[in-house]
């Protein structure tokens, strides 16, 4: 008969899925940097690459609190936002709404980190690994300021932008 899995296993698993997470993440960024049109949003993508260095890195550092390794686990969703991305950059290449379809991407990546850190966060307090939970903030507190910058971007040229010239 197989172990009852508990919280504690969880907690590892879904610390598995955000650190293969951040590391596609990071492979990615360069990318959308490069695909980016308007300055503003290569630097940002490129802000953000080494935002997500330091995320892996108090990732890290939570694996060791746990005593676990830090091992990724493969993540299907945050693949199948990679590979939306991707498709975006592949079929609005060149065209005005090519910014406005990566900040979009870039959102969806935003959203999902968002919601596995605040889960994380609960999770550690309710395990009592208060030396995680500020560490697993952290991440939050720029995923959620990353996430902001995006929208402001976005409404302030990428979808302006995107909408093109109306047609006469």
């Amino acid at each position: 008969m197989m172990a009852e899995k508990t919280l504690d296993d969880l907690f590892l698993d879904t610390l598995k899925d955000i650190f293969f997470a951040e590391k596609q993440i990071l492979k990615a960024l360069p990318k959308m940097a490069r695909a980016a049109q308007s300055e503003e949003g290569k630097a940002g993508f490129l802000q953000h690459r080494d935002e997500t260095q330091g995320q892996i890195e108090r990732l890290e550092q939570v694996f060791e609190l746990f005593g676990k390794a830090a091992r990724g686990k493969t993540c299907e969703a945050i693949q199948g936002i990679i590979a939306e991305g991707e498709e975006i950059m592949e079929e609005y290449k060149g065209s005005v709404a090519l910014d406005a379809g990566l900040i979009s991407s870039a959102q969806a990546v935003e959203h999902y980190e968002i919601a596995r850190y605040g889960t994380l966060i609960a999770w550690a307090k309710q395990l009592g690994l208060k030396d995680a939970v500020p560490l697993l903030q952290a991440n939050l507190a720029e995923e959620e300021a990353t996430d902001k910058k995006l929208t402001e971007l976005a409404e302030a040229s990428a979808n302006i932008k995107g909408k093109g010239k109306k047609a006469a």
